[in-house]
């Protein structure tokens, strides 16, 4: 049988995801769960103060005429990731930490925005995209809360598959038995 040189990259990465992803649900407790829930319908976009991080301009790249080498409008936000913690629940730092917007040497989150040509909404932009970032990480690593009705409809379709699986057996073993029974020398 020939096998590629190469293990295939969709392999290693869904095994690596998927370990990755049990080993930080496996760390949670029902606790730290209920309150990042509680937290997270709490949060909305002017729950992050506006004093949490600093905020420098730069001047924006791109078409933009005139304005363009002229005006710093590139607005980059720069929140540590300790003035953070007191905000947020603790079980997001780490998958915050592994985020794009992380910078290492400095720990904090760096986000920049230039997608207007007004300083004012890039700031704007800035802080909406640090509320979405808090937002979806929280709901990756927060898993939502199971109803009364789908725990019984799962406990339902676990029993008949149980029970499937026995009556399969027993057909299997009579199958058996009576081939063992009909042999008469």
């Amino acid at each position: 049988m020939l096998r590629p040189l190469f293990p295939s990259p969709f392999f290693r990465y869904s095994a690596a995801f998927r370990r990755s992803f049990t080993t930080r649900r496996a760390d949670l407790t029902d606790d730290d769960l209920t309150a990042a829930r509680e937290w997270l319908s709490k949060f909305n976009s002017t729950s992050v103060p506006r004093h949490i991080g600093e905020i420098s301009f730069s001047r924006s790249g791109g078409p933009g005429g005139q304005n363009v080498n002229k005006v710093n409008s590139k607005a980059t936000l720069k929140v540590p990731l300790d003035s953070l913690l007191p905000l947020v629940p603790p079980i997001i730092l780490s998958p915050l930490r592994s985020s794009r917007y992380y910078a290492a040497r400095t720990h904090s989150l760096v986000i920049q925005s230039e997608e207007s040509r007004k300083q004012s909404a890039n700031v704007d932009a800035c802080y909406e995209k640090l509320h979405q970032l808090l937002m979806t990480t929280t709901k990756d690593i927060v898993p939502g809360e199971t109803s009364l009705e789908q725990r019984e409809r799962v406990k339902k379709l676990e029993k008949a598959g149980k029970e499937a699986r026995i009556k399969a057996k027993k057909m299997q073993s009579s199958k058996k038995s009576s081939r063992r029974g009909s042999r008469d020398d």
